[in-house]
């Protein structure tokens, strides 16, 4: 028994409440090393004859990422509060594991034993129950469509005459996106997210100038009132961007500072490494990387953190927008995140919070500050295993095998998917204009956990580089459009929002039989439903590992039904092609 191997701490995504009276619990091991672990667990106060007296639940495999294996338990304290050791198999050698280490007999003492001192129920993790059910699509305004020239900024260009640069602008704006929202209703969209719509220089809003106003070019205050219940009277939410980790360069308050230096009232709501400032490759104050145009805020100082909760306020109080995505969240210190959901859920309790947040995320989602982070992970193990090429399906499985055990379950069902966006090369780019490759990250990105979320003009074939290239005008005569892969979209979606299994309900698991394909099922004591991909370009066949001739299975992308006539049902897969069956849970089990 590898005992370096086995791992546990009593926090985080190890042990956490799933409900008010639910815990889980996972365990680590290396894998193939333990055949068998049995849960200990009861109330620390409960003793009999000077022992403490516990209880035994047997823990399942959850999963296995070729070094660990993952087990959990479910259990019900009836006082709220367990005291808990793991009893460990592996061949003839048995163990007990503690949190005062390993015994060979399990411990009278409950004061040995890992310990989960309460179930709060206000301190289980709840995103918004509303986003499992949420697809998204991600507008960059500027780009979308242009609804109103009057409010064209200057020197703006005739819609997609040009290639998109870092300065130059098409005048997409509010009334734009106003005069397509059936357009989104049609592909099944419930949710957007709009990059900073708010007053700045540039034609991406990252460099903001006052947070309080609407850029001139997108609208006014009142357009923004009407796009927003346009939008709620579809059932599509409304996302913001808010950008609180720098100002723009035109932010008066730097103005200020830039100008009067160290006499100015606010030079501590930055970072300045002396003064005069200088701008330049290195500037001598905080910044966005190192960007000049995008000086660092002080989250801090009260002055700074008050006018920006203010903002957070503003913008839900009189617009009714449903979310806020948070952009370089990571850079921000978690005390003002923290402010910030307080005081966001004290005006809509079901309000959406979205962090940016590239790497593992766990210190902002513990309940305290983020609803859910866009989860990167997901979108490079995505593009690697179909758009580069670079891993096999059994890798991409044991990726995110780990990834998704190194958050709760209740956490993880609420990341935000996404295989593109106004940061990173447009999908069909990246899997070079092979339609049949995006159309399989499509399949996955809609069938996986997590709210999936589209980049504008994806869904109809739109190609271009990193930025500026990915930021292009939308198309809209549908003469240019890829209408099959809109289709193709569009079923996905459907097929998504029918099948409840697939909005991250029931349990998941992948199905490691074929190192070649990414199989996984979603599934409850009623149904089971298989994705089978296959990231190659030569055929495959895939073995499902199940009793199921005779068993009614439905193909869930063309709603056939046919009756499997071997026991275990052989499924021909083309070069990038997939599946989607369904049948019942109970010849799963």
């Amino acid at each position: 028994m590898e005992k370096a191997a086995i791992i546990h701490y009593p926090a985080d995504h190890f042990v956490y409440p799933i409900s008010s009276n639910t815990l889980h619990i996972r365990l680590q091991t290396k894998k193939d090393d333990i055949s068998e672990v049995t849960l200990l667990h009861g109330d620390q106060y409960l003793w009999a004859d000077g022992k403490w007296q516990y209880e035994k639940t047997g823990m399942q495999k959850s999963g296995s990422d070729g070094i660990h294996d993952y087990w959990h338990a479910y259990i019900n304290p009836p006082f709220r509060r367990s005291r808990y050791g793991f009893h460990l198999k592996s061949g003839e050698e048995e163990l007990i594991l503690t949190e005062k280490g390993f015994y060979e007999e399990a411990p009278a003492d409950s004061g040995y034993y890992f310990n989960f001192p309460y179930l709060h129920p206000q301190e289980v993790f709840q995103a918004p129950s509303w986003v499992k059910d949420t697809v998204w699509y991600q507008i960059f305004p500027e780009r979308f469509a242009n609804g109103n020239p009057d409010n064209d900024p200057k020197g703006v260009l005739p819609w997609g005459s040009e290639e998109p640069s870092k300065n130059n602008f098409f005048g997409g704006d509010f009334e734009g996106v106003i005069e397509h929202l059936d357009y989104l209703v049609e592909l099944g969209i419930t949710g957007i997210y709009f990059t900073p719509v708010f007053k700045a220089f540039s034609n991406h809003k990252y460099d903001t100038i006052d947070y309080l106003e609407i850029d001139p070019q997108f609208g006014s205050k009142d357009t923004l009132k009407r796009l927003v219940k346009e939008c709620h009277d579809r059932n599509i939410k409304v996302m913001l961007d808010a950008v609180f980790n720098h100002s723009g360069y035109y932010f008066p308050p730097f103005q200020d500072v830039l100008e009067k230096g160290e006499k100015s009232p606010y030079k501590d709501w930055f970072h300045p490494h002396s003064f005069p400032l200088r701008g330049g490759e290195y500037p001598n104050y905080e910044t966005f990387a190192f960007v000049e145009q995008m000086p660092k805020l002080n989250t801090k100082n009260p002055e700074v953190k008050k006018y920006l909760l203010k903002v957070a306020r503003y913008w839900i109080e009189e617009f009714d927008i449903d979310g806020w995505r948070l952009d370089v969240a990571n850079e921000v210190d978690h005390q003002f995140w923290r402010e910030f959901r307080q005081t966001v859920k004290n005006i809509k309790p079901d309000l959406y919070i979205l962090g940016e947040v590239w790497h593992n995320s766990m210190p902002w989602l513990r309940g305290d500050q983020f609803d859910a982070v866009m989860n990167y992970p997901f979108t490079t193990n995505l593009l690697n295993l179909i758009a580069k090429k670079s891993i096999t399906g059994s890798e991409f499985a044991n990726n995110m095998t780990a990834e998704i055990h190194s958050y709760p379950a209740n956490v993880y069902e609420s990341a935000f998917n996404l295989v593109g966006s106004h940061d990173t090369p447009r999908i069909l780019t990246e899997c070079e204009e092979n339609k049949d490759r995006v159309k399989l990250i499509y399949t996955l990105l809609f069938t996986f956990m997590g709210s999936p979320c589209l980049y504008y003009g994806d869904e109809i074939g739109l190609s271009g580089v990193m930025d500026p290239g990915c930021r292009k005008c939308m198309e809209w005569d549908e003469a240019k459009q890829d209408r099959e892969l809109f289709s193709h979209i569009q079923k996905l979606i459907k097929v998504r929002k029918e099948e409840k299994l697939l909005a991250n309900e029931g349990q998941f698991e992948f199905v490691q039989t074929d190192p070649n394909i990414v199989a996984y099922r979603k599934y409850d004591d009623e149904k089971t439903i298989i994705v089978l991909a296959n990231p190659a370009d030569e055929s495959a066949e895939f073995v499902l590992p199940y009793p199921l001739k005779g068993v009614k299975v439905t193909n869930m992308l063309t709603d056939k039904e046919f009756a499997a006539e071997a026991e275990n049902l052989k499924v021909q897969l083309d070069g990038w092609g997939f599946e989607i069956l369904s049948f019942p849970a109970s010849f799963t089990k």
